[in-house]
């Protein structure tokens, strides 16, 4: 600040700088009213100069102002003002607006430096909660769509903090509403800067869960079908990149913690006999395979806890999830995708979306499988991310005539003897994954031809098919051979019909709390008959002793008693005797001649006769026992029969109107309303059920239907085992990779030579000290040698005789 301007204000003249006197200003605002006027003319009249030249058009090639002097007194004053605002309220009133009138005015023909100062002075307001950010938004989102790559970059951080300041304690929905309405507005305008600018905005502020709502997630769906292709693009990568990001934080955060907290209520499902078994019982080796059964086991159950917990719980989200309309917009952008003339990295992006919404949602999009059928070609390009699409859209919702077509190709495409393996292998692995969604695909020739495959040498082929043979153990043992079935859980097991759905009369569960009450009643019951068995043997014993004693009124009911158990022996008798005389019936039937009438009326009446016999034999039987006079009646045979299949419906009848009652009335409860107590044991048996099931099974376990719709299908995983070629850069790298340990090679005579240190083994097993009688031996050898010597030097050696 100069010192006339200190003068004219009556201040002493020396010199002020503007953040020294920002600082005073501060501290007593009231003292120092005359300089803020003084300034803030200063800074109206640079103002008024600097519009003044913009309408002459002195202009240069970085901006409007030729003189930086202007430009710099004017970004100063502007500063100045924006840090002292909050202490004038009153005095700078029209300062924000002035602000922002100009930059909406001529922030195109601004120098850039100016420009940003500008910018950063509004900014400076906005945190200070002197000007609303409703306000000035659509002024921020137009500054970026200006060429300068710093303001871009300070506009949009500007806006995204402050809209995640605004929401950081509670959501304020109202002024949400607004400030999403300015920003879909930009999102739906033809200008593609602006629409660019919203739609990464929008991005941000759903990925960091800020604006993490429906209406947001719908937005950006839209812009799919934005007419410019960059936003169309933009919103896809986005859809597709969104899944990714949220599969790495679900596979780092949930497996550490939640398999923590759920390990004891696994151990605890899990019976005290088996864990006895695998740490007590049998071999070394057997309890090694217990144990590890134990802890697949566990582990199945934990995953399974963690599966069913993100999906009840809002731990999982897609922006696909909460489409409003999912048909349409699957059907649109199938539309689009089949009209576009775009490159085929765009197309394969639109695929994937389309495939991911119908799975998600388990859509029927019938058109979709034929357009997925003509890329089905082992040397197509990014053919592993089109059968996962192909993979996603097959669901139970599906008919199957609709996807046997596309089925058909994969088989014939990929899985042949001429067929590469790796090919081979990546075909058998989507054919497991669609048979997973749909095995009413699967026929019993074709699934015999794939499982051969599990004999070849290749070892990604043959776990593919071995793969596909534990699948079918589980869903369908039916259509394996007899040495494939192996020991499934279920050989009965077979798969839902099309449209065939499982719908729940009763709670979940409640059957095992019925079954564990019919046990804990069957044991009560023994105890019972035990206790009447030995009531009845002590009376018994009594009335062996009182012969000559009345016979009391239990004499009667045991005789009456009595009775009965010999009618329905002779009945089972009689039941007998009729199915005899059927099968000789039917045997003479087939052996005799039928023109030997006589012969046959003999036979019928010897049958009568022993019938009626029988019969008068039987009820002279009943009455005897009953302890009546009465004559005994004649019964026909056919009454009789009558009188038996109507006991044997009626009893029938009375067992499945009872085990209707059971089932309708939950046991435990008279008025079928369950108590908490009711639940936990729920709880608690379905949790041993499935610790049952989890030992039983051989760590495989078919996922439900809204487990396959939520689960992304990887491309990496239809190429599991399958060895990839590489460049020779690549070899290079592994090769060169494997001689960092080693040194430079040497022949053995160069290493021998440079070698220091000691003598050599063989060195010193010379100078080891001998044992006494080894020295002796070693002498006497010697002195023989030396006599051997001598006599041979003595002699002169003439020949050989010729003669004797």
């Amino acid at each position: 600040m100069s010192a006339e301007a200190l003068s004219a204000s009556g201040r002493s003249s020396e010199k002020l700088s503007l953040p020294a006197l920002q600082s005073k200003m501060k501290i007593d605002p009231e003292g120092y009213e005359t300089e803020l006027h003084l300034l803030y003319n200063q800074f109206s009249s640079a103002l008024d100069l600097f519009q003044q030249q913009a309408a002459l058009s002195f202009a240069s090639a970085s901006g409007v102002c030729a003189d930086p002097n202007i430009a710099k007194d004017l970004s100063d004053r502007v500063t100045f003002l924006a840090h002292v605002t909050p202490f004038y309220p009153k005095q700078l009133a029209n300062f924000p607006t002035q602000l922002a009138e100009f930059l909406k005015s001529s922030a195109k023909t601004l120098p850039s430096g100016l420009r940003c100062h500008v910018t950063q002075a509004l900014i400076l307001l906005i945190n200070r909660q002197v000007v609303d950010i409703g306000k000035t938004l659509e002024l921020f989102m137009e500054l970026q769509t200006l060429g300068d790559r710093t303001l871009r970059k300070l506009a949009f951080t500007h806006v995204v903090h402050s809209i995640r300041r605004m929401n950081k304690k509670h959501k304020n929905e109202v002024k949400n509403r607004a400030l999403q309405n300015i920003l879909f507005s930009l999102l739906q305008q033809e200008d593609e800067a602006k629409a660019k600018r919203s739609l990464v905005t929008l991005c941000e502020l759903h990925r960091r869960k800020v604006w993490f709502d429906d209406r947001t997630a719908n937005a950006i769906c839209t812009a799919c079908f934005h007419s410019s292709p960059r936003i169309m693009i933009a919103a896809l990568s986005f859809l597709l990149d969104y899944e990714k990001i949220e599969d790495n934080d679900s596979d780092s955060d949930a497996s550490s913690s939640e398999d923590e907290s759920n390990a004891q209520r696994c151990q605890a499902a899990i019976s005290k006999e088996a864990v006895y078994k695998a740490h007590n019982k049998g071999t070394a080796s057997s309890k090694r395979k217990k144990q590890a059964k134990l802890q697949r086991a566990i582990r199945s159950m934990k995953k399974q806890q963690r599966l069913s917990s993100q999906n009840t719980g809002a731990s999982y989200y897609s922006p696909l999830n909460h489409l409003k309309d999912s048909q349409g917009f699957a059907e649109k952008l199938l539309s689009r995708l089949q009209t576009c003339n775009e490159r085929f990295e765009v197309k394969m992006m639109m695929m994937k979306v389309i495939a991911r919404t119908v799975g998600l949602h388990r859509l029927v999009l019938l058109s979709f499988y034929p357009l997925l059928q003509k890329y089905v070609n082992p040397q197509q390009r990014d053919i592993t991310n089109i059968l996962a699409a192909a993979v996603q859209t097959c669901h139970d919702m599906v008919p199957p005539d609709a996807v046997e077509s596309l089925f058909k190709q994969i088989v014939n495409q990929f899985v042949h003897d001429r067929s590469r393996p790796e090919a081979v292998a990546v075909g058998l692995n989507v054919i497991r994954e669609i048979c997973l969604r749909m095995p009413l695909l699967m026929t019993e020739e074709l699934l015999q031809d794939l499982v051969l495959y599990k004999k070849t040498h290749e070892k990604a082929v043959s776990a593919a098919a071995r793969s596909l043979v534990t699948l079918f153990r589980e869903i369908c043992p039916s259509l394996l051979t007899k040495k494939d079935r192996g020991r499934p859980t279920d050989p009965k097991a077979r798969p839902k019909a099309y449209g065939e759905v499982d719908v729940a009369s009763n709670i979940p569960g409640v059957e095992l709390l019925q079954q564990d009450d019919h046990s804990e009643g069957d044991e009560d019951s023994e105890e019972d008959v035990d206790e009447e068995d030995d009531l009845a043997s002590s009376t018994g014993s009594d009335d062996d002793n009182d012969d000559d004693k009345d016979i009391p009124a239990t004499d009667d009911e045991e005789n009456q008693m009595s009775s009965d158990d010999s009618e329905m022996e002779d009945e089972g008798d009689l039941q007998e005797d009729l199915d005899d005389e059927k099968s000789n019936d039917s045997v003479d039937d087939s052996d005799g001649n039928a023109t030997d009438n006589d012969d046959v009326g003999d036979d019928d009446h010897g049958e009568d006769d022993d019938d009626s016999y029988e019969t008068e034999e039987n009820s002279a039987r009943v009455s005897a026992s009953g302890g009546n006079n009465s004559k005994a009646t004649k019964r026909k045979l056919s009454d009789f029969e009558g009188q038996l299949i109507a006991a044997d419906t009626s009893l029938r009848a009375l067992k499945r109107l009872a085990q209707e009652k059971l089932e309708t009335a939950p046991s435990g409860s008279e008025d079928g309303i369950l108590s908490n107590e009711d639940f936990q044991k729920i709880k608690a048996l379905t949790e041993k059920a499935a610790a049952k099931t989890a030992l039983a099974q051989q760590g495989f376990k078919v996922p439900s239907a809204d487990q396959l719709s939520l689960k992304r299908v990887d491309p990496d995983k239809l190429e599991a085992h399958v060895r990839k070629k590489l460049s020779k850069q690549e070899r290079l790298a592994l090769v060169k990779a494997g001689r960092e340990d080693r040194g430079k090679y040497q022949s053995r005579a160069a290493v021998k030579q440079k070698k220091t240190g000691g003598a050599t083994n063989r060195q010193k097993e010379h100078r080891k000290k001998m044992p006494v009688i080894a020295k002796r031996k070693q002498l006497a050898r010697a002195r023989q040698e030396k006599k051997r010597k001598q006599n041979r030097s003595g002699k002169q050696f003439r020949g050989k005789k010729a003669w004797k």
